[in-house]
């Protein structure tokens, strides 16, 4: 009776963490701007600057535009270079060494939406993990599950904001959460790798969200 009650316990613990994980998600949709925003957001213009080791800064333009189109530039020596992109059907990025963009066949482009928007419907699992620290600030931990796909989230367990997102090769810090439009986004991001090859640091200045770019915009 006892080992019947045990696992009675561990199941509503696991049910009750569910549930946990999926509220707190629903919180950081909500609070950050609502479902219905973030589907109708359809392109991104992010501009600002981008600080690559201790001393090298660019400014720098994203553009990014449903379902997974994407074009990064950066600005050297007054003229503007396209460093990477996705234009739907190659993707492309700098070579640095021959010193020129070039296609590689094997470029997986990243979906518009973070993966917590309709994380269900996309196959994922999501599980509570309890809190932990940011920097000085309590945060809930979520752990979204697809495959062998695994994504970790630290949500501000006051404001519900992401703070941090831990991929198998990258961990971002997001920071100075701004409104653009009815949405609050980040207006600071820093990348930190396993190699330390791309780690960067990104601030932004502006964010033009539903921009109609000219149908060139992410050629190669």
């Amino acid at each position: 009776m006892k080992k019947l009650f045990f696992v009675f316990v561990l199941i509503l613990s696991q049910l009750s963490f569910a549930q946990t994980a999926k509220e707190i998600i629903e919180k950081n949709i909500e609070l950050s701007g609502g479902l219905m925003n973030w589907k109708l957001l359809n392109s991104v213009l992010l501009q600002g600057k981008v600080i690559l080791g201790v001393k090298d800064e660019y400014p720098i333009k994203i553009f990014q535009q449903r379902p997974n189109l994407t074009k990064t530039v950066i600005t050297i020596n007054g003229k503007e270079t396209a460093i990477e992109g996705f234009d739907g059907t190659k993707g492309y990025a700098m070579n640095y060494a021959a010193n020129k963009l070039q296609v590689y066949p094997e470029y997986v482009p990243e979906s518009f939406d973070n993966d917590f928007i309709d994380w269900e419907n996309k196959g994922f699992d999501a599980k509570y993990l309890g809190k932990e620290k940011v920097g000085e600030i309590y945060c809930h931990k979520v752990e979204l599950t697809k495959n062998v796909n695994k994504n970790i989230y630290y949500f501000d367990v006051k404001t519900y904001m992401l703070l941090k997102e831990v991929k198998k090769d990258e961990t971002l810090i997001y920071a100075d959460y701004k409104k653009v439009g009815n949405l609050s986004m980040p207006f600071k991001i820093e990348s930190s790798s396993t190699k330390k090859d791309g780690d960067f640091v990104m601030i932004l200045n502006r964010i033009d969200v539903n921009k109609v770019f000219p149908a060139n915009t992410f050629k190669f």
